[in-house]
């Protein structure tokens, strides 16, 4: 399909100059002729790229490219500012806005072909990163299906530890790992035979040896992925304990990426409010206390978990308990 380019600027004869060239490169053309026309052609025509002028009434060019880059449907679409104005001041604040790339009028067309297949290109391998992560999201949320008890775990898993992460102060990126880690930590257990993985009884101890390879396994699957950098971590690592005594490489206090040991947390409390098949699902209370008790016996973080007790008790709940389930393996 041809790659889609959204033009935007108020003067109708420099829109329809572009257009025209642009169509005849066999590009697909949408065009706007203000900043709301801009945002919501976006939303619809789902341009791959913007060509977007800065001098307009309204909304400038700025603050539509602000706008673009603040939205996460839209966030890796190239924005190129199109501007008459030549002050590094100018520059500087397309930057700050988020803009991918500059062209200064008048616009010389080679320059302006040059410019726009080289940023359709990188969307290109944007889109393959995309659809990559789409692809471990899906496959992810397969392996829960296998499992009906389970339904929501890692959307639930994904919120709490999101929340716990923000009120200890993680970096942002750390927060979007903790978000990714909810749905993709358990994607090694496709390698677990159902046998195993549905067993309703506890594991032998062979069983439980393929059973404690998953976060190893996990963490290969999503390795290829440099978008998954801070979330390798959280995989591998979401079953050690606190005093070395978890699995796969034995890791004791600081040790534990801060994160895996902020979604083991919110695993440890979702498994416990949740119904299974041999007890109903705890009240938050009693969840909390068999944690104290866990974390007196060294294997929580002390601080972390009294992070999460506070923001149970002083919060909404983190999400609807879930269907009859095995227990936690």
């Amino acid at each position: 399909m041809p790659a889609r380019i959204l033009i935007v600027d108020d003067e109708l004869a420099a829109r329809a100059a572009l257009a025209t060239l642009l169509r005849r490169e066999g590009y697909e053309v949408g065009e706007g002729s203000d900043g709301a026309a801009a945002l919501a052609q976006c939303a619809s025509f789902l341009p791959d790229l913007v060509l977007l002028d800065i001098v307009m009434p309204g909304m400038t060019g700025f603050d539509v490219c602000r706008r673009i880059k603040a939205t996460p449907a839209t966030r890796l679409t190239p924005v190129v500012l199109i501007t008459g104005l030549s002050a590094t001041e100018d520059r500087i604040q397309g930057i700050n806005a988020g803009a991918d790339d500059f062209l200064s009028k008048p616009i010389d067309f080679n320059e302006l072909l040059a410019r726009t297949r080289s940023l359709l290109r990188l969307k290109e391998f944007t889109d393959e990163l995309e659809h990559a992560e789409a692809v471990l999201f899906s496959l992810a949320q397969s392996i829960e299906a296998r499992d009906p008890y389970t339904l929501g775990h890692c959307e639930r898993l994904a919120e709490m530890s999101a929340r716990l992460g923000q009120k200890v102060g993680v970096p942002e990126d750390h927060i979007t790992a903790l978000r990714r880690a909810g749905i993709v930590h358990d994607i090694g257990k496709v390698a677990v035979p159902d046998a195993i993985l549905l067993k309703p009884g506890p594991l032998s101890p062979e069983e439980m040896q393929i059973m404690r390879k998953h976060p190893v396994v996990g963490e290969r699957i999503c390795a290829p992925l440099r978008t998954f950098r801070l979330v390798l971590p959280i995989i591998r690592h979401h079953h050690e304990r606190h005093d070395g005594s978890g699995y796969p490489d034995g890791l004791r206090g600081g040790e534990i990426p801060v994160t895996a040991a902020i979604l083991q947390l919110a695993d440890v409390y979702d498994a416990l409010t949740t119904e299974r098949p041999y007890r109903a699902a705890l009240a938050p209370e009693t969840a909390l206390k068999i944690m104290e008790e866990e974390t007196a016996r060294g294997w929580w973080h002390r601080a972390l978990f009294d992070a999460l007790r506070e923001m149970i008790r002083n919060g909404p709940p983190a999400a609807s308990p879930a269907k009859p389930g095995p227990p936690p393996k």
